[in-house]
């Protein structure tokens, strides 16, 4: 008797081990079709709380041509770019379906950090001789997704 529930318990956890390594490599790869989706601004839009920034991002000129992941995920290497991708897309769907959506939606320290790094990666030439330790954004205020179409000056 104990045999036969030991071995049912091996099984079991067999079983259970294999779906988890199935499951796994699905999320992890997915099939290419929903990689690319997850990567489509569309994607990003399709949560009502991200409405604002997906309209702002369609009227932003230039930059409307790029993809919301080319700005606010880490474009060095692909390990790097999904993992983030994983990490910041499972708070997000944590915060949405808690309810707990801010009313003015922010970037982290990180994020902020991110986007800074890929305004550079893009605009390498351009900014070369230039201080790169300053955001970005706090001279090109018109690429902050709230004040698009503002043309800002420097105070």
């Amino acid at each position: 008797m104990k045999l036969l529930a030991k071995r049912r318990s091996i099984m079991a956890l067999l079983i259970f081990g294999c779906i988890g390594i199935v499951l796994t490599v699905f999320l992890l790869v997915g099939p290419p079709q929903l990689l690319a989706r997850s990567e489509s601004p569309a994607f990003c839009a399709s949560c009502h709380a991200m409405e604002e920034q997906h309209t702002a991002w369609n009227h932003a000129g230039a930059h409307r041509r790029i993809r919301c992941v080319d700005c606010h995920l880490p474009n060095g290497n692909h390990l790097e770019h999904y993992v983030w991708k994983s990490i910041d897309g499972m708070k997000d769907v944590i915060v949405f379906n808690s309810g707990r959506v801010p009313e003015r939606i922010a970037l982290s320290s990180h994020g902020a950090k991110v986007v800074q790094a890929n305004c550079i990666r893009c605009h390498e030439q351009a900014v070369s001789l230039m201080d790169t330790t300053r955001q970005c954004w706090a001279c090109h205020r018109q690429l902050r997704h709230r004040q698009t179409g503002i043309v800002g000056t420097r105070p």
